[in-house]
């Protein structure tokens, strides 16, 4: 009978609620101990995930969750410009980690939790990202096989409300991990860098600040080449407008169907708030605890999650991966290699770890590959800053 393992989160916020689901209903994980600052957030945590045979425990600081002995993996889902102290934590008491993307804002910080995990003997694996949606795997997996030749161009697209969800300040201001770049071409460059299959060797891009109320990026483009040849253009606007889920039959990111309808609720919602305190209040209210939370149940998938509309051209056919599968387009015929819907939505992820701590399976998303990303994500933002082209051919982080 399988071990599952004992999980404990730093951060209740929005990114746990996201991956609650997951969490909450994947037999491989299960959800012991908790830390947050807010009291209600706490409570909410022991009343959902106590047994009879075990009671879950809450904690208001990260250094006495990662004291509990009764967890073997803590899950990091704090503000990203906290992710380094919490890693050093966590694997000073001999935790195996993951942790949300960005992995980091620096550098230097990716190097010392990467060197936090291997001095302590621990495993560091970085996501939730998009990397791990089945259909990308699965267009890995095709390319991989050689029958469709090698990855020579990928187009990237997605068009969101992301900038008009509701924001923290920090959220907004670039130099503390806020805006687009950090936050969703860490999703972005994590896709194109699975399907090409190797190493980023030059970064050119653009961003566009086209708010003054929301100071910080919200669109970019980048094209990317890699050391093999191919090259990637990756398009993202977070402004609320096109929304590329119409591509996709409008089921949206996580899988869900999405309303038409709804078109430009984001914005109309924020236009009601008046000041800082009161958007972040709003936001909170997502946050797990409050208006939200709780152990289930909850919505099944319409499909998988994906991270917009992505084209792979490789030397004998064009692969379009999307949330019913991978279009494969051929030189005779198209088809529709379709995946199941998923039972439990971003159970790659716990599969990947539960692989890693319990089998010592090296993982994909290990820390390495988390620095890499962030390498991109910084040279998008020092090439659109400088006007020119970064140069990342020699750089360490790897593939």
């Amino acid at each position: 009978m399988s071990d599952p393992l004992r999980l404990g989160v730093v951060g209740l916020g929005r990114a746990f609620m996201l991956m609650l689901p997951t969490f909450a209903q994947h037999p491989l994980v299960r959800l012991t101990a908790a830390s947050d600052p807010r009291e209600e957030a706490r409570r909410q945590f022991e009343a959902d995930f106590s047994t009879p045979a075990s009671a879950a425990r809450s904690y208001e600081t990260p250094e006495a969750l990662c004291a509990d002995p009764g967890v073997d993996v803590v899950y990091i889902a704090s503000p990203h410009q906290f992710h380094v102290e919490h890693v050093r934590l966590a694997a000073r008491a001999g935790k195996h980690i993951l942790v949300e993307k960005p992995m980091a804002l620096a550098l230097a910080d990716c190097r010392a939790m990467i060197q936090a995990a291997r001095e302590n003997g621990v495993h560091l694996l970085v996501g939730h990202s998009h990397s791990f949606d089945a259909p990308y795997l699965r267009a890995t997996e095709l390319i991989r096989s050689g029958e469709y030749g090698r990855p020579r161009m990928i187009l990237a697209a997605n068009f969101t409300d992301f900038l008009y969800r509701p924001r923290r300040p920090e959220e907004l201001d670039t130099s503390q991990g806020g805006g687009v770049v950090f936050s969703q071409a860490a999703h972005q460059v994590d896709v194109v860098r699975l399907l090409a299959g190797s190493r980023i060797s030059t970064v050119r891009a653009v961003t566009a600040r086209l708010d003054p109320a929301r100071p910080t990026e919200g669109a970019y483009q980048a094209f990317l080449t890699f050391s093999d040849g191919a090259s990637a253009m990756l398009t993202y606007s977070g402004y609320g407008r096109y929304d590329t889920d119409e591509q996709l039959g409008w089921l949206g990111e996580l899988g869900q169907k999405r309303d038409p309808s709804q078109y430009g609720s984001a914005r109309r919602a924020l236009a009601k708030i008046a000041t800082p305190e009161e958007e972040a209040a709003l936001k909170n209210k997502r946050a797990y605890g409050i208006s939200t939370g709780g152990a289930g149940p909850f919505p099944v998938p319409a499909g998988h999650n994906h991270f917009g509309h992505v084209v792979v051209s490789c030397d004998k056919a064009d692969l379009r991966p999307t949330a019913e599968g991978v279009h494969i387009y051929a030189d005779e015929r198209n088809w529709l290699d379709r995946l199941p819907v998923p039972v439990v939505p971003r159970s790659e992820v716990v599969d990947e770890l539960y692989a890693a701590v319990r089998n010592g399976v090296p993982p994909l998303h290990s820390g390495e590959w988390g620095m890499a990303t962030l390498e991109a994500c910084l040279a998008i933002l020092d090439s659109a800053a400088s006007g020119r082209e970064i140069d990342l051919g020699g750089s360490p982080a790897g593939v």
